[in-house]
């Protein structure tokens, strides 16, 4: 649908008052519009009393039921906010809209993946059905075609809802009772109906707990979660969450959005104003977060005076811990769709959110500024939160992971228990899993660095206690799902510094901001392969590359790469990998169809070796000749410090050695201000390649490198990446040292990083845009064939335009025929066409 159209329909424009260019878009036609009206009513669950709908449906009731048909189709959550025409008007309970859905997906024999998330979490809650009990279900129903009794799916579900957990500031309502629901009460619930009828909706902690649950079960009433404009919520780990897909409706959307953007300080009011989102909306959203068990509501919701007795051993927080059978909630990594673990920790879980919370309390009071203080966050991808799912680290780490994935972000009430995880994983592993392992530890360095450290806060002032600033952190993916004024309101709002973690997967745009200025790239070029050319241009120096647009053919791999044994192969918009070259022609066509790709020489003799330079350099770093174990003096850095500040940045450089003859063990241990990677079945940055070639292991031991042996001219820049590296422990260990060292989060620093990151961003924008002109003619005998128009990249980085390569120091554009070689005996003869 039309956004403009959309924005009219919102807004309650009839048609006599549309501008003529949103009636154009509409052919003209008052029925096309009217038509839109009532879909985008359905779609939106909206009410039909105060809304443009009422004009164009005059039976109110007919609307109600097209609008329920249509969330039950499309697996939607219930519509809560409908609840008073759903419940007392359709007599349409949760839990038989629910059952509904489940009885329909049985029918078609859809697997369980095919519920949205939230839609599958509330199943869960009221049904009691997870992945296990699903599958369970299915496959009874099948079993009973075989036999002449067949059971239908309805007759498998259950009939009334499990026991759910019931907050004592919800708001019980009467739903549709009959007189003949009347007769099968119990006194107590009878004088519980009649204080309703007579004195209207009652608080559930008023009313005994007992018959809350019973009047609730029987679908006689129907509870409100009640959210108000100052009303403050809290999101600890995720229990009970389902993680099968995203639907993509309007609600499932604005509840990831308010999930990345919400926090402890921020009222409803206030989040409403910074996501420019209607109130009422915002309000159903976090209703809706407390109902499912996923938020906590904070302050005193509910006085103990008023207080039933029946509810002091009742549950305070929805956690499905007395309904669920730990075998619920198991994670099914085999069919690709976890489930949240749960069952058995649950119980653990609630009692350290709530102790936490009291913790949190007790220190805000003592040593935290009553004013609320603005965060640093530590900006992570989705790669991070894989590797913490993946490995068995914790028991309890998986619900922290799965929190980090799904709401996109770890506040920092929740890091203390998240630290308790992280201290509890294993140092060692065999094999891939040391890689989670090791990413999990050096994410703990990193969090206890960031937060609270007075040494990145020396110049508060007199007036403000330097306690250092506490720490959130953000899922880049989740921040995305945002639109950008709105995205950087909410970082504005709430951090003073963005840090990246390093490096940023290349299937992500990063997030780009001058204000809270960010350690990390400025801008998504800056994270791009551009930027990488860029460098190899600036420095004169770098392995040949070259850059093939997407469309591009090649006949023959080109005479720069004949004498490598290695390439790195980057395709557009993922992680590059290393791979052999033999029969590497084949890969690259097929890649070529759907995507620009760079080639790079990366090893002559097997794989090339790496070395991680971490920078801001030190004054020592740069002084006597270059080594092998003091690369920051190497010619190519210098040049690069001149034209990149590596002064008020963190990150790391990555050196190349292709001609690797002699080969350090991986064993070995360097004193060098470097860190060393032997590439193997990891690309550069240690990150998993994407690019889906094979990798063999060189197993052969040579030789210990030594200083005498390192040449200068061996050693040629790979890549730079700003921010702080997760994948080395030692590396990250020495970027934190510079961080503190170089003072880079004072104010002064940050104030000079701002200047420059727009320098930097001027620099890469103009330096593409030079190589995005230009129209490239077809030639017949050149070894690449003309590449396609090339579409706008998803990530907003424009794609080549020309094919470009990077030989001899020199970046130019190539057209697929090389020159004759003045010394033919120095290449391999060309591989046959």
């Amino acid at each position: 649908m039309n956004t403009d159209v959309e924005f009219h329909i919102r807004q309650n424009y009839p048609w006599n008052k549309l501008p003529a260019n949103v009636k154009q878009s509409l052919g003209n036609s008052q029925r096309e519009y009217e038509k839109q009206v009532l879909l985008y009513s359905i779609r939106n669950q909206l009410r039909f009393r105060n809304n443009l709908v009422r004009h164009v449906r005059k039976d109110e009731r007919k609307y109600y039921e097209e609008l329920l048909k249509y969330s039950r189709e499309h697996l939607m959550l219930y519509p809560y906010h409908l609840s008073d025409i759903m419940v007392k008007g359709l007599r349409v309970t949760p839990f038989s809209y629910y059952i509904g859905i489940m009885e329909d997906i049985m029918n078609s024999e859809k697997s369980y993946d095919s519920l949205p998330n939230f839609t599958a979490a509330d199943c869960l809650r009221l049904l009691g059905i997870g992945r296990n009990q699903y599958i369970d279900l299915m496959n009874q129903c099948r079993s009973s075609k075989k036999f002449f009794r067949r059971k239908s799916a309805r007759d498998l579900l259950p009939a009334k809802p499990v026991e759910i957990s019931v907050e004592p500031w919800w708001v019980a309502q009467t739903g549709y009772i009959t007189e003949d629901d009347i007769r099968i009460c119990s006194q107590a619930e009878k004088k519980a109906i009649d204080k309703m009828i007579d004195a209207g909706p009652q608080l559930a902690g008023s009313m005994e707990y007992n018959v809350v649950l019973s009047l609730y079960n029987r679908g006689f009433i129907y509870l409100d979660v009640p959210i108000s404009d100052d009303s403050c919520i809290s999101v600890p780990p995720l229990e009970g969450f389902v993680m099968n897909r995203v639907q993509g409706d309007y609600f499932e959307t604005l509840l990831y959005k308010i999930f990345v953007s919400i926090d402890e300080q921020t009222n409803v009011s206030e989040l409403a104003n910074v996501l420019e989102i209607d109130l009422d909306l915002v309000k159903n959203a976090v209703s809706m977060y407390c109902r499912l068990g996923f938020a906590v509501k904070k302050g005193q919701v509910f006085g103990s005076e008023q207080l039933n007795p029946t509810w002091k051993n009742a549950p305070s927080v929805n956690r499905l811990k007395s309904t669920m059978d730990p075998q619920k909630m198991l994670l099914s990594w085999e069919q690709g769709s976890p489930v949240m673990e749960g069952g058995s920790s649950a119980t653990d879980t609630d009692t350290t959110s709530l102790e936490d919370q009291a913790d949190t309390a007790s220190v805000s009071s003592l040593s935290i500024p009553a004013a609320p203080t603005k965060r640093i966050a530590f900006l992570f991808d989705s790669t991070l939160t894989a590797f913490l799912m993946m490995g068995n680290l914790s028991p309890n780490l998986k619900s922290h992971a799965v929190t980090m994935f799904e709401v996109g972000k770890l506040s920092d009430e929740t890091l203390d228990s998240f630290l308790a995880e992280l201290e509890k994983v294993e140092s060692t592993a065999e094999g891939e899993a040391q890689r989670y392992f090791d990413h999990a530890l050096t994410l703990k360095n990193t969090i206890l660095f960031l937060r609270y450290n007075k040494e990145l806060t020396q110049d508060q002032g007199p007036d403000i206690p330097n306690i250092g600033f506490p720490l959130d952190m953000l899922r880049c993916e989740s921040l995305l799902g945002l639109d950008q004024a709105t995205c950087s309101r909410v970082l504005n709002k709430n951090y003073k510094l963005l840090v990246s973690m390093a490096p940023l997967s290349n299937e992500i745009r990063p997030i780009s901001s001058c204000t809270p200025q960010h350690i990390g790239p400025a801008i998504p070029e800056v994270s791009s392969i551009w930027f990488k050319l860029y460098l190899y241009h600036v420095t004169g120096q770098g392995p040949p590359s070259l850059l093939l647009s997407k469309g591009s053919r090649l006949r023959k791999l080109p005479d720069i790469f004949q004498l490598y044994d290695r390439l790195l192969i980057t395709s557009w918009g993922h992680d590059p990998g290393v791979v052999p070259t033999s029969n590497v022609l084949t890969m690259l066509n097929d890649a070529l169809t759907h995507s620009a790709v760079l080639i790079q020489g990366h090893g002559m003799h097997g794989h090339g070796e790496t070395v991680h330079i971490p920078f801001p350099f030190d004054e020592d770093d740069l002084k006597g000749e270059f080594s092998y174990s003091n690369m920051c003096t190497h010619k190519s850095l210098k040049k690069l410090k001149e034209q990149v500040d590596l002064e008020h940045q963190c990150g790391y450089i990555t050196m190349l050695n292709s001609n690797n003859r002699h080969r350090r063990r991986a064993s070995d241990t360097v004193e060098c201000r470097g860190d060393t990677h032997l590439g193997g079945g990891l690309d550069t940055n240690g990150s998993t390649e994407s690019f889906e070639l094979v990798t063999e292991e060189n197993n052969g031991e040579g030789k210990a490198k030594t200083d005498s042996l390192s040449s200068e001219d061996e050693w040629v820049p790979l890549e730079l990446c700003f921010g702080m590296p997760l994948f080395s422990s030692e590396l990250n260990r020495k970027v934190c040292r510079k961080i503190a060292t170089h003072k880079l989060c004072s104010s002064e620093s940050l104030q000079e990083l701002l200047h420059s990151s727009r320098k930097l961003s001027l620099k890469v924008l103009s330096f593409v845009q030079s190589f995005q002109d230009g129209n490239q003619t077809s030639d017949m005998d050149s070894g690449v064939s003309n590449p396609l128009s090339q579409p706008p990249a998803e990530s907003g980085v424009p794609l080549p335009a020309i094919n470009l390569l990077f030989k001899e120091g020199q970046l130019k554009e190539w057209s697929g025929r090389a020159p004759p070689p003045l010394d033919i005996s120095a290449l391999q003869k060309d591989q046959p066409t």
